[in-house]
């Protein structure tokens, strides 16, 4: 699937005498504005522009190149525990795996996802995109709330979940989702829930 700043290709090389003609299905604006800007000037990711300021991301998402941003709104962060998200706030290296976990290495319109698509994070882990009737998936969930968003350097797509790779997880956090989750209750009952937090 072929997209012009994510414009569906509808049908190419019409040849005319003086020149060529491709069909798109909608008008492309003009496109302005870096990632960075755009989180600067968009008051629902107010938090996210702390978080890329904090973990000196600013520098990557401005400069040249084509990524795609799977932004975070406010909303996103506000549904995390306020002491999970103050530990990540907190740790510059946890912070910028999450947020690495949110930038897909090249850009990626929403028109050219294909339902099955595994797609790798500059955190180096990998995203499993779907679709769900109109709405797109991430890991099986439709957290996309709007699509799309063009910059000069990539794409931005907001998405109203926050996704916490493992690297920004503590132990304790890894455990309680995976098979050890009883052995986790052991360890609280035990005291020393601690020294897996």
């Amino acid at each position: 699937i072929v997209t012009v700043n994510c414009a569906r290709l509808l049908k190419a090389d019409h040849h005319a005498t003086n020149g060529v003609v491709h069909v798109i299905d909608k008008v492309i604006a003009t496109t302005t504005n870096s990632i960075q800007h755009i989180i600067e000037t968009e008051e629902s990711l107010e938090t996210l522009r702390a978080a890329v300021a904090a973990s000196d991301l600013n520098s990557l998402l401005e400069s040249e190149g084509q990524y795609t941003l799977l932004a975070p709104t406010n909303e996103a962060f506000e549904k995390i525990p306020r002491e999970t998200l103050n530990r990540i706030l907190g740790d510059p290296e946890a912070l910028r795996d999450l947020l690495n976990h949110h930038i897909l290495k090249s850009a990626m319109c929403a028109e050219a996802i294909i339902a099955g698509l595994t797609m790798e994070t500059l955190e180096g882990a990998t995203l499993d995109v779907g679709c769900s009737g109109e709405d797109l998936t991430l890991n099986g969930k439709p957290i996309i709330a709007n699509k799309d968003v063009l910059a000069t350097n990539g794409v931005i797509h907001f998405v109203n979940e926050l996704l916490i790779p493992d690297s920004a997880k503590t132990l304790f956090e890894l455990a309680q989702e995976s098979e050890a989750s009883k052995s986790m209750d052991l360890f609280r009952q035990a005291g020393l829930s601690s020294h897996l937090t």
